[in-house]
């Protein structure tokens, strides 16, 4: 177990879901529930569609109104920036706190948790994203891949920002000759929309808390509610921040599929703050690197039906 959640079960009311049916109820009543309703429950899921709908009616609004919304958006992510600054603080206190209640047992599962989220994300970076490079550029894609590795991942790695890097990345496009159409529209974009990385921590992190609670929560995952929170976690990432710990703020929102409380949500996200200097860091690298590697093999294949094209 990650960390105790008997004192938080006790003084909570549990519903876990009975299979991927449940979960597919939940997830469709959280979805259309009412924005008064769902703002008053925490019902992430249920916000982030509203929230969708009005971005989407806003594109006919006037500029004033799209002004307004950029500022407010900016004086959010202001905020988050200046809390985030004290993060060194709070993981402080936690790591203080669990060493003196349990010693250093503890700190081996955290430990063991980093590696799993550390493995998944190479496995994504060396596995996943090579294959689907291949399936569009037909030849070989790992030249591009370390590549991307080498001069994308390690500036990533430590701003720990994928907003951070977009100079980066279009630099390493502009350099190795890629479709100037392609990636001066696909890097901003990707910064913030591609994020592998935390999509991988945010399933990581919610199946590691599913799996941490007592039997007696009768909380089960089955390979097909896996897979469902793989693909609700790849749609909610692309809304995640591009700003360290951005990831970290989604957890609920796949934890609440699983009528997993936010009383404990919170406390998975008090875990991963305190492995976020390396988790979050090898999450942006991945995201950063993600991005040129796609470009690359886009292009890669542009030029190739450019070419034989031009050879009919």
């Amino acid at each position: 177990m990650l960390v105790s959640f008997g004192d938080t079960l006790n003084n909570l009311e549990l519903t876990p879901p009975s299979g991927i049916a449940a979960v597919l109820k939940t997830l469709l009543e959280k979805m259309i529930d009412n924005p008064i309703n769902a703002l008053i429950n925490a019902n992430y899921i249920g916000l982030i569609i509203w929230c969708v709908g009005i971005g989407l009616a806003l594109r006919h609004s006037s500029q004033s109104s799209k002004t307004m919304m950029n500022d407010l958006s900016y004086a959010i992510s202001f905020i988050v920036r200046v809390i985030i600054r004290f993060a060194p603080l709070g993981i402080f206190g936690l790591v203080a706190s669990i060493l003196a209640e349990t010693g250093f047992d503890e700190l081996y599962k955290y430990a063991h948790l980093l590696v799993v989220l550390v493995s998944c994300m190479l496995i994504v970076a060396l596995v996943i994203n090579p294959l689907l490079a291949y399936l569009v550029m037909r030849k070989n894609p790992y030249q591009l891949v370390f590549t991307s590795l080498k001069e994308s991942a390690i500036p990533a790695f430590f701003t720990r920002s994928s907003a951070a890097n977009i100079p980066v990345n279009i630099e390493i496009c502009k350099k190795y000759n890629m479709d100037e159409d392609t990636y001066t529209v696909a890097v901003p974009l990707g910064a913030a929309i591609n994020m592998s990385g935390a999509a991988v921590t945010i399933t990581v992190l919610t199946l590691a808390t599913v799996n941490s609670m007592p039997a007696s929560a009768g909380i089960h995952v089955d390979i097909y509610s896996a897979v469902l929170l793989c693909i609700v976690t790849s749609v909610c990432a692309c809304g995640a921040s591009g700003i360290a710990g951005g990831s970290l703020l989604l957890i609920p929102v796949a934890c609440s599929m699983f009528g997993i409380p936010n009383e404990i949500s919170a406390k998975v996200i008090d875990i991963g703050i305190a492995i976020g200097v390396i988790q979050d860091s090898v999450e942006t690298a991945l995201n950063s690197s993600s991005d040129v590697v796609f470009i690359g093999a886009v292009s890669s294949a542009a030029q190739k039906k450019k070419n034989n094209t031009t050879k009919n």
